[in-house]
């Protein structure tokens, strides 16, 4: 009998440069249902459990988006419980691709990646960490 092998539930993948942008890729294998995951990920309550307060949050499409303490932008791409895009100005373009994680529907696999110009590498493991805290029911520490 064959076991499955234990895979991290974060994986960082490879950082791409697309002209003068740097693309970071992260897997996130989480255990909750892809609804609760996408609440977490595109409602302005569960960003701010993990993430930033969302002061303006228009659900859809070229919706406005203000993030405290990482700026103001644009929903560049939404595909209920599938794709939430964010393009948020001097912070480039974060995107979150939701897919099932089993056939019954069990669990969570979320892609991960984000555009950006700057040099500076954003703290994404940790967010990551405060969003499967949270997930979990856990109370998240201190937002970055």
């Amino acid at each position: 009998m064959t076991r499955p092998i234990d895979r991290p539930p974060i994986e960082e993948g490879v950082t791409e440069t697309r002209g003068d942008a740097r693309v970071l890729h992260y897997l996130l294998r989480l255990p909750q249902p892809v609804e609760k995951v996408w609440k977490a990920l595109a409602t302005p309550e569960g960003l701010r459990g993990w993430l930033a307060a969302a002061e303006v949050f228009e659900p859809r499409l070229g919706g406005a988006v203000t993030l405290h303490g990482l700026g103001s932008g644009r929903i560049t791409a939404w595909d209920v419980e599938r794709v939430a895009e964010y393009t948020v100005e001097g912070r480039g373009r974060v995107r979150f691709h939701l897919e099932r994680g089993a056939p019954d529907g069990t669990g969570t696999t979320v892609r991960f990646t984000h555009e950006l110009e700057e040099e500076r590498e954003p703290p994404w493991r940790a967010r990551f960490e405060r969003l499967r805290a949270a997930l979990g029911g856990q109370e998240p520490t201190q937002a970055l």
